[in-house]
């Protein structure tokens, strides 16, 4: 298994040469989008609307950050269940999202549409909120300020570590 320290601008680049297993160390930019936010960016595109960010070549986390302790960007920052964005994520990916990052297995549509779009589920450490944390040097709220904790948030994230859980050329971890 490898490790390859990835700036996320690139990921839309590095997708298709990373495999399941493998470790990634992820810096750079990163949006957090949990179920409800999910359902408002749907809202919007099928408005005919622009989403609150560019979703090519983007990474979405999963994640619903708690308010920051003082000298932190945020408080916990956890991953969710990514089952929960399954209906959504097919329609993302192939928008040209590049990566999605959170916990456990993913559907069979999930991971078709992750191979054909060359893009990478990445797996964060479940109950690792606090640690997680640490990686994040900064957070924005850019949309749906009223969803509280699971607004969409712009992050900056410094060596975030990562697994690859499914890969682009059928490699899924939940399998083996």
């Amino acid at each position: 298994m490898a490790t390859r320290r990835i700036d996320a601008s690139e990921l839309k680049t590095v997708a298709p040469e990373l495999r399941a297993g493998d470790r990634v160390i992820l810096s750079g930019r990163i949006y957090t989008a949990r179920d409800a936010a999910h359902r408002r960016i749907f809202e919007l595109l099928d408005a005919g609307e622009k989403p609150p960010f560019e979703i090519a070549g983007a990474a979405i986390y999963y994640a619903g950050p708690t308010p920051a302790r003082e000298g932190m960007a945020v408080g916990s920052c956890g991953p969710t269940t990514s089952g929960r964005m399954d209906a959504f994520s097919p329609r993302l990916l192939d928008l040209g999202l590049s990566a999605m990052i959170g916990k456990g297995m993913r559907s069979e549509d999930v991971c078709r549409a992750i191979e054909r779009n060359g893009a990478v589920y990445l797996c964060a450490v479940g109950g690792a909120g606090a640690l997680i944390a640490k990686s994040v040097k900064s957070a924005k709220e850019i949309a749906f300020l009223d969803l509280g904790c699971e607004s969409v948030k712009e992050l900056i994230v410094d060596e975030l570590p990562l697994t690859v859980g499914i890969d682009c050329v059928g490699g899924n971890m939940f399998k083996r």
